[in-house]
């Protein structure tokens, strides 16, 4: 029944947006940047961008009710890789499945990096 599937994430500004999922994580654009809309190949998931006034000074509003995870093999690398772009880590659980460290981008949305045991 369904082809695909991706998440949209609403941000305030989509060039800092673009920014920190491509270089910041290392995930790839998937055409160029045009207009409000932007989508990002990260492996098994399409993330949509999405200014939704197409003007970099208007605000999106935050729910909390959304995150977004990248699972990987090694934490501890993947950790230490992505402090050394700027980004920062907010919390860790650790659970007898799974390992997971929280941070935000640049608009407050919640990622996690997710290691399975």
């Amino acid at each position: 029944m369904f082809k695909s599937g991706n998440v949209t994430v609403i941000v305030a500004d989509l060039k800092r947006a673009v920014q920190f999922y491509v270089e910041t994580l290392g995930l790839k654009l998937q055409h160029p940047m045009d207009g409000h809309f932007v989508q990002i190949e990260a492996p098994g998931l399409t993330i949509g961008l999405l200014h939704l006034a197409g003007e970099q000074d208007s605000q999106p509003e935050k729910s909390g009710s959304m995150s977004i995870g990248f699972e990987v093999q090694d934490l501890e690398s993947a950790i230490e890789t992505l402090k050394s772009r700027g980004v920062e880590f907010h919390d860790s659980v650790e659970g007898k499945a799974a390992q997971v460290v929280h941070f935000n981008d640049p608009d407050g949305n919640t990622l996690y990096l997710v290691s399975n045991r």
